[in-house]
């Protein structure tokens, strides 16, 4: 599986130490509607991976990240189409970073949650709980 193929990318993103996540639209036309989703989105153009990351954080949630942000990534499988990749990252940012936080018009709500609360979350996304635990699991 090729990165250079990827569809998209997804970050479990801690403000200080909660996870920042999205409430997904309610629309039948879209995957996984009124699940909490984490920030992240499909490629546009050329983009490398953590181009997209970064756009998508930003239009979603108004925060700005970079490459020192990032302390975890990993390749898997799209869902919907074995041929292409989707990355899933770990960012770190302070928590004062939530003050700079500007709620985009995608979804309907956003909150902070703790690892713990999040895994015991029954609307949440399956496959980004088990690519979290993932990274639990390697750096625990």
């Amino acid at each position: 599986m090729a990165e250079h193929s990827f569809h998209g990318c997804k970050a479990a993103l801690f403000i200080g130490e909660k996870l920042l996540i999205i409430l997904r639209d309610d629309k039948p036309d879209i995957h996984w509607p009124n699940l909490w989703d984490f920030p992240g989105g499909g490629r546009e153009g050329d983009e490398t991976p953590e181009e997209t990351l970064f756009r998508e954080i930003h239009e979603e949630v108004g925060l700005t990240i970079t490459t020192e942000d990032l302390v975890w990534r990993r390749t898997y499988q799209a869902a919907f189409d074995a041929a292409y990749a989707v990355l899933f990252f770990v960012a770190r940012l302070p928590a004062e970073a939530e003050a700079d936080i500007v709620f985009g018009d995608e979804g309907q709500d956003w909150k902070l949650v703790t690892v713990d609360a999040y895994f015991e979350m029954d609307q949440t996304i399956p496959s980004y709980s088990e690519r979290l635990r993932d990274w639990y699991r390697e750096t625990a």
